[in-house]
Order: structure tokens, then C-alpha cells, then sequence
């Protein structure tokens, strides 16, 4: 292969050479025999030549220059191909080699910012490609280690109780069958949580656009949401402007309303309290849920919307927390053009997202 890229470049580049010195020694040539001849001719006959004479020097001195000069120019020609053949010829090797070692799994292969403009940004390119495919394996990795994970859990939990209850060892009576039932709903819910991401990146982030009454719709979403928080003993309540339409998708909104508050329950503490709030600004809509309790530490606060990223490992795990419920809220709300965002101090943690106040085109 590097025979041929090399043979293919030096080959072209001294084929255009070749043809070019043709090409002016030719021009040259016309030149000195229309105009030249003449003059040669008169000079000669003025020293006391005759013509015939004169005419077969003139010819053999131009074909002797001519034929030099071609000679010359096409040992040139092929020199100027083979430097330039190589100095082109080693970049494109280069990234042969990069890619051999991309396609054979090893993403940290980059490319030396070095020569011309143009090879830099091709370099600057390659490697850009490179880490983002490099980041995409590590996600990919990270990705089916805590699936298996958060499915590992759930599923010993239950071959430990089926296995007692086969050996007699525990009892089947009402609180199994709940500790049962509990594992097995928290697979069905990670089940659903892994469709939903899965629907997400199917879809390209297609979303239908209408206007939708978003005081409404955050109405209804609390509304859903307060048994589950009577339950667990906080004060749920909304507050904004009585009239603001939003141009999204009412379906996806109401999911991204519903992951939050579920998010919010299960982490603020019993007696702690819960606020959505709506507001109208001059370039998009701002929806934020806010909840007390013990905060988000500042280290974590840029990852929290990462798939299957947990704070408090342990606490989320007995909370029934898979860490896909915020990766969800992000996927929505990046497809619909909007921004999320979490913020956390002074005992109150706020997650935020932002809609376009205008329809965007479905893409």
C-alpha cells in the first residue's frame, strides 16, 4: 500500500512535470526557429556562409540544445516527484497508519501537527475524530458496566429469595412476596428508563411543536406527582405567570416534568418541600424544580445529567436511583433546543431547563 500511495503520487506529480517542460520547450522552440532561424541565417551569410551551410549548423546546435534540455528537464521533473511524492506521501502514511489503529480498537492514535496549513488542519481534524470516538467507547464501556450493574442488584436480590423459598429456608408470606415484587418493579422501571434513551437516540431528537399551556401542563405534572410526595411527608407546590404559552411537545415536556419531580422526591428529606416554577424571558421559557435537603456536592454538579452517574452511590441505590432519569431530562430537552442545568446551596438543590419561545422545525 505505501508502494502505491508513493508510486501514484510521484507518478502523477512527474507526469505533470514531464508534460509542463514539454510543453515551455516546445513554445521555446517555435521561438527559435521563427525568429531566431532568421537571425542566425543573416549572420551567417554575412560572415561568408552560404545558406546551406548555415542552415545545417542552425539545426544541429538547436537539436543538440533542445534534446539537452529536454534531457535535463525530465531528470529534474522526476527528482521534483520523487521530493514532492515524498513529502506528500509521508503525512498520508501517517494517517493510514492512525486509522489501521483506530479501526483495530486503539483510540488514543493522533496525528502530528506538523507541515503546511492544510496537512495541520487535517491533522487537527483526524484527532479531533479520534478523541471524540476515543470519549464514545469510553461511554459505550461505562455504559454496559453499570447496565450490568444495576441489573446485577435486583436480580441476586431475587435469586437469593427464590432459592430460600425453595429450600424452605424462608417463609412465603406477604413481606416476601413485597421484597420480591419491590426488585422486580426496579428492573421493570431501569427496563423502561434504558427504552426511553434508546427511543431518544433512535429518533434523532425529533420533536412534534405545538402551543401548549405550560402553567396547564406543570399543573398536571404536580398534580400526578403529590401522592407520591404526600407519601413521603414534603410540601409540593408550583408558581408562575397565569398565562405563558411555550411552542414544544407536550408528551416529552410532561416526561421531563415527571423525571424531575421523581427525582426531587426521592432526595429531598421527609418534612422538606419542593417548588416548579415557570417564568417567561425575553429569548426562551426557564422551568425550574427546586427541593431542600443536603445538596449536591460542587464536584459532582457537572456530571449529574451523565447516564447512570450517581452521587452518594450508596444512598441512590436504596432509593431505588438507576442515574438515567437526569440523562433522560437532558436528551429531551437538547432535542428540543433548549439547555438543563443543576445548581446547589444553602440546603436547596435546583434543576432548570429551557424551551425556545419560537417552533423550531422538526429535524
Amino acid at each position: 500500500m505505501r508502494l502505491r500511495i508513493r508510486a501514484g503520487i510521484s507518478l502523477r506529480i512527474a507526469a505533470a512535470a514531464v508534460l509542463v517542460a514539454f510543453a515551455s520547450l516546445a513554445i521555446v522552440g517555435v521561438g527559435v526557429w521563427l525568429v531566431g532561424g532568421q537571425a542566425f541565417m543573416d549572420l551567417m551569410l554575412l560572415h561568408g556562409e552560404t545558406a546551406e551551410a548555415a542552415h545545417a549548423m542552425f539545426d544541429d546546435a538547436v537539436t543538440r540544445v533542445l534534446v539537452l534540455a529536454a534531457a535535463v528537464a525530465i531528470a529534474v521533473a522526476v527528482l521534483l516527484a520523487g521530493l514532492l511524492g515524498e513529502a506528500l506521501g509521508r503525512p498520508l502514511r501517517e494517517v493510514g497508519r492512525a486509522a489501521r489503529r483506530i479501526a483495530e480498537g486503539d483510540y488514543r492514535a493522533r496525528l502530528p501537527r506538523r507541515g503546511s496549513d492544510e496537512l495541520v488542519s487535517v491533522a487537527d481534524s483526524f484527532n479531533q475524530m479520534a478523541a471524540a470516538l476515543e470519549e464514545q467507547e469510553q461511554m459505550r464501556r461505562e455504559f454496559i458496566a453499570n447496565a450490568a450493574h444495576e441489573l446485577r442488584t435486583p436480580l441476586t436480590n431475587l435469586q437469593g429469595y427464590l432459592e430460600a423459598l425453595r429450600d424452605s429456608v424462608i417463609r412465603p408470606d406477604r413481606q416476601t412476596f413485597e421484597s420480591l415484587w419491590e426488585e422486580t418493579d426496579r428492573l421493570v422501571r431501569l427496563s423502561h428508563s434504558l427504552d426511553h434513551l434508546a427511543e431518544g437516540d433512535a429518533s434523532g431528537g425529533a420533536w412534534r411543536q405545538v402551543p401548549v399551556d405550560l402553567p396547564a401542563l406543570v399543573d398536571s405534572a404536580v398534580h400526578l406527582a403529590r401522592p407520591a410526595s404526600h407519601a413521603a411527608n414534603l410540601e409540593l407546590s408550583a408558581e408562575g405567570p397565569a398565562d405563558l404559552k411555550a411552542h414544544t411537545d407536550p408528551d416529552r415536556l410532561a416526561q421531563i416534568l415527571a423525571n424531575l419531580l421523581n427525582n426531587a422526591i426521592r432526595y429531598t428529606p421527609v418534612g422538606g418541600r419542593i417548588t416548579v416554577r415557570w417564568e417567561d424571558r425575553p429569548a426562551d421559557v426557564l422551568v425550574s424544580v427546586t427541593n431542600s435537603g443536603d445538596g449536591i456536592p460542587a464536584a459532582d454538579l457537572p456530571h449529574v445529567f451523565e447516564r447512570f452517574y450517581r452521587v452518594e452511590k450508596s444512598r441512590d441505590r436504596g432509593r431505588g436511583g438507576a442515574g438515567i432519569g437526569l440523562a433522560i431530562v437532558r436528551q429531551l430537552v437538547e432535542s428540543a433546543g433548549g439547555r438543563v442545568g443543576a445548581e446547589s446551596s444553602g440546603g436547596l438543590t435546583r434543576f432548570w431547563f429551557t424551551l425556545p419561545r419560537e417552533a423550531r422545525s422538526a429535524t
